[in-house]
């Protein structure tokens, strides 16, 4: 027989897990030598990302330091694997200054790609134009 207090506590906990708290932690820690072609550039940087799979919403908090100059644009770039290049997927707005928060909603496509692990964090300069430091995003 099933209690009558614990169906308000399956749905709470259900509740519970339909926002940000059940999202699913990424990282990305990037440096000038995971660039391709590597850059000998002394900054540094790193994405916390938070992805909530039933929403294919993406949220992320990037930061960084140390660069040859300002930042000139930032972007999640995919699919690649490490090594590899590919084009923007997600632009990274307002990421001139750090820390740049911000979030997007994924399509399909997209969403399989982050989760097969084939995103990284690309922070460009006047300087590295193609990318001076970045990072493949890790569960």
């Amino acid at each position: 027989m099933t209690s009558p207090t614990l169906l308000p506590l399956a749905l709470i906990a259900t509740l519970a897990c339909a926002g940000p708290a059940c999202a699913e932690k990424y990282k990305a820690a990037l440096d000038g030598k995971s660039e391709v072609p590597p850059t000998t550039s002394s900054g540094t940087g790193t994405a916390d990302i938070d992805y909530d799979p039933a929403t294919k919403k993406l949220s992320w908090t990037l930061s960084y330091s140390g660069l040859t100059g300002p930042a000139t644009a930032a972007h999640f770039h995919g699919p690649a694997e490490p090594g590899k290049n590919a084009g923007v997927m997600v632009p990274i707005p307002n990421a001139t200054s750090s820390p740049a928060e911000g979030s997007a909603t994924l399509t399909d496509a997209q969403a399989a790609d982050f989760e097969a692990g084939k995103y990284y964090v690309n922070v460009h300069t006047a300087a590295n134009p193609a990318g001076e430091i970045r990072g493949q995003v890790t569960k």
